[in-house]
């Protein structure tokens, strides 16, 4: 902790060479959750060496309140939980975003008894179980001190671009994140000054959280992420309304968007589609309109294997082959449509990609 501490005050105290404004960021997500199991200290520890502008964790709350870092709130299919016979009584099935979900879910836990458990590959059949078992749950403020510690270390500015996950869920669980990110937030030096980037899927708390930034915190942004077209964000859901996101990516959408938010986060196919074979098309209008509302667009996710690659980018039959120079084509594609920056599972690529080497 005494090194932790002492890399975040020589990050306050020396100068450190600032986000790139020349170029599209390279946002590592989750992680280089490609390369290690997501949303650990390994993959973005992974991340910021590979070059990463920014690192993203997903934030979910224990039931003590604490903010950790995990893609969704069931934890079944990414740490070893099933293993855990103390914690069998503890596999149920609840409702998120309308969606019956059965597992092991983080507001049902203590920190204490996150921290026994270890993470496991997402995605084993693609990437491998080599670093299964190896690391632990994180939590927001580890994840400061560890940022702040790279950042001076390697004497180099690295974002943070939380998303708070199923607000309005956790809302309802008596567990709103966004006081206690923002509170996090400002309890470290670095994050009192260093770029950090809140995203949601939700409308309404960026709202609030736009109200309660106002101009006092400068260093912190806003992103709205948009999911399938014909979806509906959870809290307008919630609420019983009908606003899809198809209808948030309008001309009349994008404008509301940016009055409380300075970025839009779209799905890579909502911007640049695949044609009937499978193929990348070229870039629709949205890229454009974004921009003309006086929004950055920074859409996700870059993938490496095959199975994640239009067709025309593939290499080979095996749909779980990794395919790097498939993967920085395809990223190249939406740098030359435009985009301000992207979210990729290999930072290394996506610095490949804008660098070009």
């Amino acid at each position: 902790m005494a090194l932790t501490l002492s890399f975040s005050a020589m990050a306050q105290s020396t100068p450190l060479k600032p986000l790139p404004t020349d170029r599209p960021l390279v946002i590592g997500h989750r992680g280089a959750s490609a390369l290690r199991p997501e949303h650990t200290l390994a993959a973005y520890a992974k991340a910021i060496e590979d070059g990463a502008d920014f690192i993203e964790p997903d934030l979910v709350s224990t039931r003590d309140g604490v903010l950790v870092s995990r893609h969704e709130n069931e934890i079944g299919g990414t740490t070893d939980v099933a293993d855990h016979p103390e914690f069998a009584s503890r596999r149920t099935t609840k409702t998120i975003d309308g969606h019956a979900i059965t597992g092991w879910f983080t507001e049902d836990f203590t920190l204490a008894e996150l921290k026994t458990l270890r993470a496991r590959e997402r995605l084993p059949q693609l990437r491998g179980t080599a670093y299964d078992g190896q690391f632990q749950i994180v939590t927001l403020e580890e994840l400061i001190d560890f940022t702040a510690a790279e950042a001076a270390a390697r004497g180099r500015v690295i974002g943070l671009i939380p998303e708070i996950k199923h607000p309005t869920y956790f809302q309802q669980q008596g567990l709103a994140m966004e006081a206690e990110v923002l509170a996090t937030l400002q309890a470290h030096a670095y994050t009192r000054s260093a770029p950090v980037v809140i995203q949601s899927f939700e409308v309404d708390n960026l709202k609030r959280l736009h109200a309660l930034l106002g101009n006092a915190h400068p260093n912190i942004r806003l992103l709205q992420l948009i999911s399938a077209p014909d979806e509906r964000p959870g809290d307008v859901m919630a609420a019983g309304g009908k606003t899809t996101y198809a209808q948030m990516l309008t001309p009349a959408g994008l404008k509301t968007i940016a009055q409380y938010a300075q970025i839009l986060g779209p799905a890579t196919r909502t911007l640049l589609p695949l044609d009937a074979q499978g193929r990348l098309g070229q870039p629709n209008e949205i890229i454009a309109a974004a921009h003309a509302a006086g929004l950055q667009v920074q859409p996700y996710t870059f993938r490496p294997e095959n199975a994640f690659l239009p067709k025309d980018l593939q290499h080979g039959q095996d749909q779980a082959a990794r395919n790097a120079d498939g993967s920085v084509k395809e990223m190249r594609a939406f740098i030359d449509a435009g985009v301000d920056g992207f979210f990729t599972d290999d930072p290394a690529l996506g610095r490949k990609a804008v660098d070009g080497r």
